[in-house]
């Protein structure tokens, strides 16, 4: 069931950058992100109530669901979208691959969760594949003022989503879904967007093209309700450190799909950045108890010989 789930979300959240980049143009960013999370918690609602799944929650649970929004549904994506427009969609991407560090940071700080030597190690390798990958692009690109906002802005969204991460595990530990979470969550990230759009006097156009709506459903269905579902599931079956190594594997994703699609071209250093995101993956998912268990075989060994 988690390997189901987690190559669901990489899989998913590896094609959505295609849909995000058809949204990009008549529609202002955030009301994209608006009727994204909107249409999704209306998506959820319904089927939820249909199915008579919807689960009833306290105050507490509200408000940890107002924070989820404000963090997961949309400060993190407002970061992301505003920082990729001052440094390259690589260094974006390397930034946000240190989620992997931060949620195991978090759950030792706020759920007194040991960090497991091989989660770091494991994201270690994979942050310094996702270097090896994106490396002619990072390394053509020149210091400014703007790469500084930028990289703040992106290290900003990854500790929202750590964040979101973290508020999800603590309502999945009090008997709370992420269907139902989920659907309030998004429903409270988009009312807070709808209102600071309101405030700033950003209109809420609508582009009627095939493009538009196509990529905004895509969105909406395989990118917010399948994926954040099957990733909060993860994050609460598996612990946020383990599931946040999705965010190394969505870059590989996304670029087999633009060598499909665009005819990005492989190197040796992106092929070799490939094999260190791998044997990454390899060591996060390895349990602890193996590690062990081979540290005694190798000592055994050595006595022998």
């Amino acid at each position: 069931m988690n390997l189901s789930l987690y190559l669901l979300t990489v899989l998913i959240w590896g094609t959505t950058w295609i849909a995000l980049k058809w949204q990009l143009g008549v529609v202002a960013i955030p009301v994209s992100i608006v009727y994204r999370f909107g249409l999704a918690a209306l998506v959820l609602f319904v089927l939820l109530l249909l199915s008579r799944r919807l689960q009833v929650m306290n105050r507490r649970g509200h408000l940890i669901c107002l924070a989820q929004g404000l963090c997961l549904f949309c400060v993190n994506f407002m970061c992301f979208l505003t920082a990729s427009q001052w440094i390259p969609s690589g260094l974006v991407a390397v930034v946000f691959s240190t989620a992997t560090l931060w949620n195991a940071l978090n759950a030792r700080v706020f759920f007194g969760q040991k960090i497991a030597r091989n989660v770091l190690m494991g994201g270690a390798l994979g942050l310094s594949g996702l270097g090896l990958l994106f490396w002619p692009e990072l390394a053509g690109h020149t210091a400014s003022p703007e790469t500084l906002l930028g990289l703040g802005l992106a290290l900003l969204g990854t500790l929202c989503f750590s964040a979101g991460n973290m508020l999800s595990s603590l309502q999945q530990k009090a008997g709370l879904k992420p269907l139902t979470t989920n659907a309030w969550g998004m429903a409270y990230g988009a009312a807070m967007l709808s209102v600071w759009c309101l405030v700033k006097g950003i209109p809420f156009d609508i582009e009627w093209s095939t493009r538009y709506i196509g990529s905004l459903l895509y969105l909406v269905i395989p990118g917010s309700v399948i994926g954040f579902t099957a990733y909060l599931t993860l994050v609460g079956r598996m612990g946020p450190e383990r599931a946040a190594y999705c965010t190394v594997l969505f870059p590989v994703v996304a670029l087999n799909v633009s060598a499909f699609a665009e005819g990005y071209q492989w190197t040796a250093p992106a092929l070799m950045g490939l094999v260190l995101v791998m044997l990454g993956n390899v060591l996060v998912f390895r349990k602890p108890k193996a590690l062990s268990a081979q540290s005694s075989v190798s000592g055994k060994s050595i006595t022998a010989r």
